[in-house]
């Protein structure tokens, strides 16, 4: 399925129901998850991720990370007020981190701590705990409540740290952050309490019989799914009220409620009263119904003091604190409201199974309920508070009051005007609509009674609409239909009406526009395909760039969307849909690849493979092999850390189609090394040079193959030992490749072949035991010819410093030069011929010549196939630009490179075109018919065969029907059997090998023909010389027939000079 992500999903529609989809929310608890956000009393600063603590310690130096908290044991014990509000951890988990931490979160940042600030640490401390849900050391219910804890840890550290150490603006900055962190973690906590907390059950022990309202309240709520879903709302915004209350009293030492004893007796209409003062607007008794039994007031400082409480009452309701509201109320001398905020002995009703545990049987409740019938004092006190609401509101009693006694009937008319924050609207919505739906379920036991109601369907029907006086219920009876109307009729109207500015106040329809409660407001309905397009539209790069690989967006949010994903993605794992799973797959892996790369853009490479190994196979082989081509000039320390991110969190072999492995990100980097890349040249001469600085990008990819995988994965030894060959034969395959552009006799040393042999040459050390003690033929024959590349560029190496050498001292007139630097050049000259005889002279063991070479054996024809790309090079070193006609005239000279007999007998293909990717470039592809001792049998001739021929004769600059002199500069080179049909089979290793003996070994005759030449002209005698005509000659070697006729001449000519002055020297003594 194609999502399109070109268009950016508006703000949340609640009427636009269309193509939301529902899932079930509750599944069962985890018996091993400990973790409440009730268990809250925790002092912790930071969560677990121990590998960070040193890290966090250097970002908030004043704060100290304490690991406390036991698993809760009583209701009681779930909240907590003045620990601290951290989510509780015990050291098991502590040190399972700690011993599991990865090897890639240990990887030291040395080198960019210094331009990072501080707080990018969220990064690192999210990251371990996503590594530690994901290795099964904690439950994903566990791991959202870490996710939470971790947020307000870090948002207070930010808000309530060493602020001092930032300027004006960057401590708007984090601020900013800080309030980011605590929405949040709001979100994470409803995600817990709608998709990790589990299904609620109640112990067989605390059945009543005869029942009571409360219990059926709760087995209510249990069995109906709005129920449930409102239940949850609730004490999710309860539960962050109560946070911010004890943060709150954290931070500032102060708590809501701290009054005198005593101080809402009115003093001072009790001074007033004492003092003989008579006023018909002022109350004459201190009873608490004084004012409505005498239509009088208080004075007003006791009135604003009576105000000052209720808003102190109002805040713990909202907080869901109604004991401690009580208290407040029994210590500010109101006993009796204390009494009417909870009628039945302090006993909260809420329909939650941690009030009924608290509560225990409730014998008291069930004795008034047998007396009076199930419900009825239920009833009479809900419609208590709503006349003592109304009435408040119409004597103008004080808004907070009115709005505290409509809490306990759900009267919304006169509870949301002192909602002026979005939660504070939406706990009033949500708790009303809780509360209406238990009064009705409560309704319909009552039997036989007027006024009865089975379902909230039913008593919506039934209810009178506003306005409607002479329809108006009256009486306890009738309850709920007062509140009726008022109420949401589902979910989408209650967030329709956090969106109405006639409903709620103007601030909660704004803060309806804010990231955090869209994506809240999205997990409320079910409705995550919306959500994940719409985190997704908040992090994409804009339609004008189509760079997906540059993150775009608040990195905060990247990094949230992510997690919010990883963690849907197992809550869902066995109830996904099909339509449900494409959507969290696809747009999921986008969201999960933008933060992957912002990760990656910011130096946190050692972290990317814990979300790259969530990816789709095709997304994380494509992640990788950016990151380590835009990393390969980096350094040693940082493409380390990118190794080791992949190849811990990876399979090293591809295991399914699903997850991406660490050898299919090898050979993707391998392979795309080796391809040609457009670059901008002005001249022609820059083209060439252009494609031999290539080579060393080519060289650097081995490193990748040269780190030491970290002990901790599996099969540690087997992955080093398997990395370890895998450098071998590309090593070889780029020595090949490396040997034919460096037949140009100057100074300087091919820079690719000794970078790769540099980067190999610790491994070789480390990896003596595995060469000696493997019995495989392709580790034997892949160090074996790796052996002979070594001493060949040694011998190369040696030549090109003569050359220097002799260079030098020929800018210097003879007589100016030193006795020093005349031997300099002579000891290099000598050194040369001694390495290259030391090649040539290899008896036993031939120069690239396998010990046991592959035997291709096949019924039907075989083919062979040769590809390389090439540049064209003038004698001068510029490069020619290649076009048709050119085509046209190289191919055919390529056929005129063997006989006419020759081609139709191996049925010899030749095609020649200009390269797609580089436009200076051309391709060539030859092809031809397998024949005995050419692809079929032993290789006898090592030469590489009729393809090799065709090749070598561009090398050298000799292709008959060609501009004289033109030489093919290899960029990639590869040959291939091949069946009839054109699909290839495998590679033909020994037509390369061959035709790199057929150009290298007559480079390195003629090499050291000019040495010799010129120590003679020196006036010193090679030792060996007349030796090295006669190893060209001899019919053991076959030397002779690896050479050109323009090598054979060229030969002949530095044989005539060496002659010439030798005989020059002969005479001196004479003379």
């Amino acid at each position: 399925m194609e999502v399109d992500m070109d268009v950016s999903p508006s703000y949340f529609d609640p009427e636009n129901l269309s193509s939301r989809e529902r899932f079930r929310r509750y599944g069962k608890r985890h018996p091993g998850s400990s973790l409440s956000p009730h268990h809250d009393n925790s002092a912790s600063r930071f969560s677990n991720a121990a590998l960070f603590l040193e890290n966090i310690k250097h970002e908030v130096e004043m704060h100290e990370t304490d690991f406390g908290g036991t698993p809760f044991e009583s209701a009681a014990k779930r909240r907590s007020y003045h620990d601290g509000y951290g989510v509780s951890t015990v050291d098991d988990d502590i040190d399972m981190i700690r011993r599991r931490g990865s090897e890639s979160l240990k990887v030291c940042k040395k080198e960019e701590d210094e331009h990072i600030e501080s707080a990018d640490t969220t990064f690192s401390l999210f990251a371990s705990l996503l590594d530690s849900g994901l290795q099964g050391l904690m439950p994903i219910p566990d791991l959202i409540l870490r996710f939470e804890s971790s947020c307000r840890s870090v948002s207070e550290s930010i808000r309530y740290g060493a602020n001092e150490r930032y300027r004006i603006i960057e401590d708007k900055l984090m601020r900013k952050k800080a309030r980011f962190l605590l929405d949040e973690a709001a979100s994470w906590s409803l995600l817990w309490y709608l998709y990790g907390k589990g299904n609620e059950e109640l112990r067989n022990d605390l059945f009543l019989f005869p029942t009571t309202s409360h219990l059926e309240a709760f087995q209510f709520v249990i069995e109906d799914y709005t129920a449930q879903l409102c239940l949850r709302i609730v004490q999710w915004l309860e539960g962050l009220a109560s946070k911010a209350l004890d943060l709150d009293n954290k931070v500032r030492g102060s708590h809501v409620g701290t009054y005198l004893p005593s101080s809402g007796v009115w003093h001072h209409t009790q001074r007033h009263l004492k003092r003989g003062a008579s006023n018909q607007k002022t109350i004459h008794h201190l009873d608490f119904d004084a004012p409505t039994r005498e239509h009088a007031q208080q004075l007003l400082d006791d009135k604003k003091q009576d105000e000052a409480l209720l808003e102190d009452v109002w805040t713990l309701l909202r907080a869901g604190r109604l004991e401690e509201a009580c208290n407040l109320c029994r210590s500010a001398g109101q006993p009796w409201r204390a009494a009417s905020l909870s009628p039945f002995g302090d006993s909260n009703l809420s329909p939650s199974l941690e009030v009924l545990e608290k509560n225990g049987k409730n014998r008291m409740l069930q004795a008034i309920e047998l007396e009076s019938g199930i419900g009825h004092q239920w009833y009479l006190w809900k419609w208590a508070s709503y006349c003592a609401s109304e009435k408040i509101a119409e004597q103008d009693g004080g808004k907070y009051e009115s709005a505290v006694y409509a809490s306990k009937c759900s009267n919304l008319k006169r509870l949301l005007p002192v909602c002026t924050e979005w939660e504070s609207a939406c706990w009033a919505m949500a708790k009303s609509w809780l509360d209406v739906q238990v009064d009705i379920r409560i309704a319909s036991l009552r039997r036989g009674e007027d006024g009865q109601f089975n379902n909230f369907e039913e008593a919506i029907g039934r209810s009178p609409r506003q306005g409607n006086i002479v329809s108006q219920p009256s009486g306890p009876n009738s309850w709920p239909l007062h509140v009726l109307n008022q109420q949401p009729t589902n979910l989408s109207s209650l967030l329709q009406k956090l969106h109405s500015s006639d409903t709620v106040h103007e601030a909660v329809t704004r803060a309806c526009k804010d990231q955090q409660r869209q994506i809240e407001m999205n997990l409320m309905l079910g409705d995550i395909p919306h959500l994940l397009d719409l985190i997704y539209s908040w992090v994409s790069p804009s339609e004008d760039d189509g760079n997906m690989f540059r993150p775009h967006g608040d990195p905060q949010m990247m990094r949230f969307g992510a997690h919010l994903v990883l963690v849907l993605r197992y809550l869902h794992a066995d109830q996904m849909t099909d339509t449900f799973k494409e959507k969290i797959m696809t747009v999921g892996d986008l969201i999960i690849h933008m933060y992957a790369m912002f990760l990656f853009t910011t130096q946190h490479e050692e972290l990317v493979g814990i979300y790259a190994s969530q990816l789709a196979r095709h997304r994380c082989v494509d992640l990788y092999v950016h990151m380590m081509e835009l990393r390969l000039s980096s350094s040693v320390h940082v493409r380390y850390k990118i190794f080791i991110s992949a190849i811990e969190y990876l399979p090293f072999s591809p295991d399914d189609d699903l997850k991406g492995s660490f050898e299919e990100i090898i050979e993707r980097i391998l392979s795309r090394s080796r391809q040609i890349s457009a670059g901008k040249h002005d001249k022609t001469s820059d083209i060439a040079e252009h494609h031999r600085l290539q080579s060393q990008q080519k060289a650097m990819v081995v490193q990748w193959l040269c780190f030491t995988p970290p002990s901790t994965i599996n099969d540690a030894r087997a992955v080093t030992a398997k990395l370890f060959l895998r450098a071998l034969m590309h090593s070889n395959l780029l020595f090949r490749e490396f040997a034919l552009i460096s037949m140009w006799r100057v100074p300087a040393v091919p820079i690719g072949a000794h970078t790769v042999l540099s980067l190999l040459a610790e491994p070789l050390k480390q990896q003596t035991e595995l060469l000696h003690s493997n019995e495989d033929r392709d580790v034997s024959e892949s160090f074996r010819e790796f052996q002979d590349w070594s001493e060949y560029f040694s011998c190369d190496a040696k030549y090109r410093k003569w050359l220097k050498v002799k260079l030098e001292n020929a800018e210097v007139s003879p007589g100016e030069l030193s006795p020093e630097e005349k031997q300099r050049e002579v000891t290099a000259a000598r050194e040369s011929l001694e390495s290259s005889f030391s090649l040539l002279l290899r008896n036993n063991d031939p120069w690239l010549i396998p010990t046991q070479d592959h035997l291709h054996e096949s019924v039907e024809s075989v083919y062979l196939e040769l590809h390389a790309t090439a540049v064209l090079l003038l004698p001068s070193g510029e490069c020619m630009t290649p076009d048709a006609t050119l085509c046209t005239t190289l191919t055919s000279a390529l056929y005129s490179s063997v006989s006419e007999e020759e081609v139709l007998r191996r049925e010899l293909m030749a095609n020649v075109a200009i390269s797609p990717g580089e436009n200076s470039c051309i391709e060539v592809v030859l092809r031809c018919l397998a024949a005995e001792g050419d692809g079929l049998g032993l290789h006898d001739l090592n030469d590489g065969g009729i393809l090799a021929t065709v090749m070598a004769a561009g090398f050298k600059g000799e292709l008959a029907r060609f501009q004289a002199g033109v030489t093919l500069e290899i960029s990639r080179l590869d040959a291939w059997y091949s069946s009839a049909n054109g699909s290839l089979d495998g590679p033909a290793t020994y037509i390369v090998r061959g035709l790199c003996r057929k150009c290298c070994i007559p480079e390195i005759v003629l090499r050291c023909m000019e040495v010799s030449v010129s120590l003679m002209e020196s006036g010193y005698r090679p030792e060996r010389h007349h030796e090295l005509i006669e190893l060209v000659t001899s019919p053991e070697t076959d030397f002779l027939h690896l050479f050109s006729k323009g090598q054979l001449q060229e030969l002949l000519l530095f044989e005539r000079e060496y002659s010439i002055n030798e005989m020059d020297l002969e005479e001196l003594p004479s003379s």
